[in-house]
């Protein structure tokens, strides 16, 4: 994160004696990135962070949904994510949409609470495209809702609990997930020309404190899942800080950038992992040069497969593809894509001067592999509509 935030009770320097009212000491943690060599926070445990009393490997059963096959033959795909039902919680109840070896894509829908999740091998941004859901994590908790992006650093043991049926896109990434260095200072500031700010941001404003023996905690890492058992329960921090916790952002806080005619995706970023970015396609006034196209060109972007979730609005450029809200597109690289037949002349004709379209878009700089999960929701037909 690009500044740093101070929540609950911390000593006065790092690294010194900070001991509880009874005169024992706190357990100070730290939790950083790149060896030491980038953004940290300092949390301070009632009890030892370290004192796990059991571990088990969790076996992964065959996967046929969940697993990943080539996009073979080559084709643009949509899936629709309405048709798509869990069986269990925002985390156990993730079904697997696309991936590679950068990032995971997949969708989860409950109304369940989730037990305690520690990613390791990556951060994960946690789209919600529909209801409400407590984010509990040893930073403390967030509220969040329709239209926020969630994003939880690598190492943070969290839970879901959701307020109702919430549906969730889960961005799993094999790194670390920030705002694009162009929007930074050489510092870390947002800087003027950024479509979002540091006052957009919403991160966890006071302790989370839960009392607890042998507590499970699901662990993944790059080789698989373990379960931990923690002597006591892992949200016993009194106070932390640092630039490194979980965040919220409403994508309705992002500042769309338009041009007198059509401006490229890169206009809509909001975050860059590694090997991929993420955009936000927000209303906004058209372009409006006197002679131009008012919708995207055909395009061919060779280094990258695009995978649009649709989550709101109108999308006048797709009529006739069968795109509605929830549905997601996979255009990959190999193949050009554009507004469907017709849909040029109509927009120019009706003279169009705003649109009303939401999108959340992930671009791979790597080939999108398919999970078995989006083929089960996917419409054949889809490859075949410009041709009609």
């Amino acid at each position: 994160m690009p500044y740093y935030r101070r929540v609950g009770e911390v000593p006065r320097k790092r690294h010194v004696q900070f001991r509880r009212p009874d005169g024992g000491l706190y357990a100070e943690e730290l939790m950083g990135e790149e060896g030491f060599s980038s953004d940290s926070s300092l949390l301070y445990h009632r009890h030892l962070p370290t004192a796990i009393v059991k571990a088990e490997a969790v076996a992964i059963e065959p996967q046929v949904p969940g697993s990943l096959t080539p996009n073979l033959p080559l084709t643009p795909r949509h899936f629709r994510t309405q048709d798509l039902s869990s069986a269990g919680d925002l985390v156990a109840g993730r079904m697997t949409l696309a991936g590679n070896n950068d990032v995971r894509l997949s969708y989860a829908t409950s109304d369940r609470p989730s037990g305690l999740y520690r990613n390791s091998k990556g951060d994960e941004c946690v789209y919600l495209q529909s209801g409400a859901a407590r984010l509990e994590t040893t930073y403390g908790a967030l509220d969040v809702a329709e239209g926020d992006y969630v994003v939880i650093p690598t190492g943070t043991i969290h839970r879901w609990v959701p307020q109702s049926t919430v549906n969730i896109l889960v961005i799993a990434a094999s790194g670390h997930i920030r705002p694009p260095r162009r929007y930074l200072s050489q510092y870390g500031q947002f800087l003027e020309h950024a479509p979002y700010c540091e006052r957009d941001l919403r991160s966890p404003q006071e302790p989370l404190i839960e009392e607890g023996e042998e507590v499970p905690v699901l662990v993944r890492t790059r080789g698989g899942l373990t379960r931990l058992v923690y002597r006591n329960h892992p949200f016993d921090v009194v106070g932390w800080d640092g630039c490194l916790y979980p965040y919220a952002f409403n994508i309705e806080d992002f500042e769309p950038i338009v041009k007198r005619t059509h401006a490229p995706p890169p206009v809509h970023q909001t975050f860059e992992g590694p090997g991929f970015v993420v955009c936000s396609f927000m209303p906004r006034p058209l372009d409006f040069h006197p002679e131009a196209v008012p919708i995207p060109y055909n395009h061919h972007n060779v280094d990258s497969d695009e995978f649009m979730f649709y989550v709101g609005g109108d999308y006048s450029a797709r009529a006739g593809s069968g795109i509605d809200v929830g549905s997601i597109s996979l255009h990959p690289a190999g193949f050009t894509h554009g507004p469907q037949p017709g849909a040029v002349e109509a927009v120019i004709e009706a003279g169009a001067t705003h649109t009303s379209e939401k999108a959340v878009m992930i671009d791979t700089f790597r080939p999108l592999d398919l999970g078995g999960d989006a083929l089960s929701c996917e419409d054949p037909g889809y490859a075949w509509t410009w041709a009609r």
